[in-house]
């Protein structure tokens, strides 16, 4: 199993801290806490996991940017959104939901108000990624939380991905939401489980779908 480099700093350091105070053994408190930083490191390395993935395949699909719960399902005149809660027990790597080209990168300051308050994705820090292809444009905004409170982009403008492609992370639990086209017709419901870069949010062919690029 992988891990995501931006977690190393949060395992290197309580672990040799955690593993400094049990070699010397000084007194019990700094025992305890030597265990807790070591369980901490252990908790981190599970946390920052990049699992190995078979890319769900087909012309025309939009995948799940991320691991988590699906909040919410909206419209407007314009777009579709899907709202997706990452748990602190989910895997926090995003993933392009569609073969494009990334147009804009925009970082927005802001609170970090709870995942679930229904103005989370409004007023809490993000950053929003936009990727265009033929059907359209797909934003992806990366939403910080209580907890989280930093996200990670990898990708920069004028990179052209790959369906299922690494695309960013947030540290710790947070929220990410998908904008789609109006015309799209989306294929999960509110409370599903989804696995980024593996569900189907959308197909625009209605083709059949296949498990391909392992990652």
């Amino acid at each position: 199993m992988q891990i995501v480099k931006e977690g190393y700093p949060f395992i290197i350091i309580p672990l040799v801290l955690g593993l400094m105070l049990l070699i010397f053994r000084l007194n019990k408190m700094l025992n305890i806490i030597g265990i807790l930083c070591v369980v901490i490191s252990l908790f981190c390395i599970y946390f920052f996991r990049d699992p190995k993935i078979y890319v769900t395949k087909g012309d025309g699909l939009v995948l799940s940017p991320c691991n988590g719960r699906i909040l919410e399902i909206s419209e407007n005149e314009e777009e579709k959104v899907i709202r997706v809660f990452l748990s602190v027990f989910d895997v926090h790597l995003q993933r392009s939901p569609v073969c494009g080209k990334v147009i804009n990168i925009e970082h927005k300051n802001g609170k970090f108000l709870k995942a679930m308050d229904s103005e989370a994705h409004m007023l809490n820090e993000q950053n929003i990624i936009t990727i265009e292809n033929k059907n359209g444009q797909y934003i992806v905004k990366q939403i910080a939380g209580i907890l989280a409170r930093r996200c990670v982009t990898w990708v920069k403008v004028g990179d052209v991905l790959n369906v299922g492609d690494k695309i960013g992370m947030i540290k710790f639990s947070s929220q990410v939401d998908l904008h789609l086209p109006k015309n799209i017709s989306i294929k999960v419901k509110r409370g599903d489980r989804v696995i980024s870069g593996v569900t189907i949010f959308a197909n625009l062919n209605n083709k059949e779908t296949s498990y391909g690029r392992k990652f």
